[in-house]
């Protein structure tokens, strides 16, 4: 497949609203974003960001490569803003991840709109990455907080929960969806608190902000689509 055979795939499959909305969130972000001074990383990394998710939420295989952009624009804001989860999470395990992803959504592709074909855990998987998320919660706090982390509380929950979560990604299953909503909603609270701190990252609030949204209407796809094709 060439590369003018890929985009045209990624530009099927999107509807009416979807088509008008998503850009226009973009935009506005961008706006915000300049107007409160953000700097240049967080900007790309919020924009880069939410269309991966957006691409991601359609079952689009270019997540992967917005994917690449924002995880190391966000490890370098998470290294001024001392997050060392965050860091970690997204040049140590992120990044890689995303090559990860591409090679296997290749393999589960839709034909006709270029689109993954969506899963659900078995209740034993859902038991299963329970206590292991519960367990390494707790660890990685014990660890965090050794380190000087400025929020190892929060810290440490985005992080196992963004680790499982993403595994859930590639492997394209719905559950990852509700722990999303759960990452997205607790770095809002983790980036109001640094911004207020002195960090120039509104346009990061936006985008976990952004990101929590875009996770509940996803979800909501996402529940339609695996129903009519059981």
């Amino acid at each position: 497949m060439n590369i003018l055979e890929f985009a045209k795939g990624e530009l099927q499959g999107w509807g009416k609203y979807e088509r008008i909305i998503f850009p226009l969130e973009i935009i506005l972000i961008t706006l915000i974003s300049i107007y409160m001074k953000d700097k240049t990383a967080a900007l790309i990394s919020a924009i880069c960001g939410i269309c991966a998710t957006i691409t991601a939420g359609k079952g689009k295989i270019s997540c992967y490569m917005f994917g690449m952009i924002s995880n190391i624009c966000y490890a370098y804001i998470s290294f001024k803003t001392q997050l060392w989860g965050h860091l970690c999470l997204n040049m140590f395990y992120y990044f890689p991840m995303q090559f990860v992803g591409i090679s296997k959504w290749k393999k589960h592709m839709k034909q006709d709109k270029q689109e993954i074909y969506k899963t659900k855990l078995s209740d034993k998987e859902r038991i299963i990455y329970s206590v292991f998320g519960l367990i390494s919660i707790i660890l990685l706090y014990f660890i965090l907080q050794k380190f000087g982390d400025s929020n190892s509380i929060m810290d440490s929950m985005t992080t196992v929960l963004s680790v499982i979560a993403f595994i859930l990604t590639v492997k394209r299953c719905i559950e990852q969806w509700y722990l999303w909503s759960v990452v997205n909603i607790s770095s809002v609270v983790i980036w109001i608190y640094a911004y207020l701190n002195g960090s120039q990252c509104f346009a990061t609030i936006l985008m976990w902000s952004t990101y929590f949204v875009l996770g509940l209407y996803f979800l909501h796809n996402w529940q339609k689509e695996i129903k009519n094709e059981i």
